[in-house]
């Protein structure tokens, strides 16, 4: 009865845990969000020339451009929808809560029945259901994007070919939706359905902005933007934004291969521990068994693992270069 009970505990805590989390980044500060809306409407309706004048300007700035964050009015929830969305795959929000919390449950029951100690159940249950999708997730939004800024460029040469030959704008988008496989096809696929069921282009291309979320397509985005109120041959303003494009993108192949040694590094650092204490316990189990018994050598290996990765972040940031 008593081995049932550390269990119902034991599934408990995982869950609530993830629940807690999950209402903890849930949105915005309600506070800040009445803040800005009353802010707002006092800029909005005030007598004074000034507030007029600023509301005027914050209107034309936010009609010119995509934000610089098109997520920052997003809340925790519809961040993590649009992760989804960006791996290119049908992923609904509920499923990825529930692989989670099931991962959770199924890692911290099997140490539990290894270790016999609730607290480091608790723990590797909740690291492991909560970090290890987070991290698969990334690693097929980083591949997706990839591929996507690999054949961006591509994808805008074609509209300038397209743009000089004399087609419009929207027939050039849906030349390249056909011609350009990959996830750049998608997208603008996506786009040109949104024109068609009656969205504005700037609307379109915007949604599809916040959600890859890449200084590339959102350079793209501007540009349009701009050459739309002010004219101008676009032809010739995408030629040049593809140049650009590329140059960049040569760049941080270049900043990738120069700084190739401090991530391996990096690596070799952050799992040398992991692999020393895995070939000491297949060696001697004896000896390091304390570590799934004992509350003291429990509490300082999560106190270890704690700040062995903050050092990985900050190695990782160290090594990390924006352009």
């Amino acid at each position: 009865m008593t081995d049932w009970m550390q269990i119902s505990l034991l599934v408990v805590g995982v869950l609530a845990i993830l629940v807690m989390l999950i209402f903890a980044l849930s949105g915005p500060s309600a506070q800040k969000e009445g803040a800005r809306r009353l802010n707002s409407v006092k800029l909005r309706f005030s007598e004074s020339a000034n507030s007029q004048v600023e509301a005027q300007m914050r209107k034309a700035i936010a009609a010119r451009k995509p934000r610089s964050n098109p997520q920052g009015d997003m809340s925790q929830l519809d961040m993590m929808a649009n992760r989804l969305a960006q791996t290119g795959r049908e992923w609904p929000l509920a499923q990825y809560l529930y692989t989670c919390a099931g991962l959770a449950v199924i890692i911290g029951l099997l140490v539990y029945f290894r270790s016999d100690n609730m607290l480091l159940s608790l723990f590797v249950g909740a690291a492991v259901g909560i970090g290890l999708p987070h991290m698969v997730i990334g690693f097929l939004i980083k591949r997706r994007i990839g591929n996507f800024n690999k054949n961006f460029p591509d994808a805008i040469e074609l509209l300038v070919r397209g743009l000089r030959s004399g087609l419009p704008v929207t027939e050039t988008l849906s030349v390249v939706a056909e011609e350009i496989p990959g996830p750049v096809g998608v997208e603008f696929k996506e786009v040109t359905e949104r024109i068609k069921i009656g969205r504005t282009m700037e609307d379109s291309l915007q949604e599809t902005a916040k959600k890859l979320n890449t200084p590339e397509f959102n350079f793209f985005c501007i540009t349009l933007a701009i050459q739309r109120e002010t004219g101008g041959n676009l032809a010739e303003t995408l030629a040049n934004l593809s140049d650009v494009l590329r140059k960049r993108s040569q760049m941080k192949l270049k900043i990738k291969a120069m700084s190739s040694e401090s991530k391996a590094s990096a690596y070799i650092v952050g799992s040398l521990p992991f692999i020393v204490f895995g070939l000491i316990w297949w060696i001697n189990p004896d000896y390091i068994g304390g570590f799934f018994i004992d509350e003291r050598l429990i509490i300082a290996g999560m106190g270890g693992m704690v700040w062995m990765g903050i050092g990985v972040f900050i190695m990782a940031k160290m090594v990390s270069f924006e352009i």
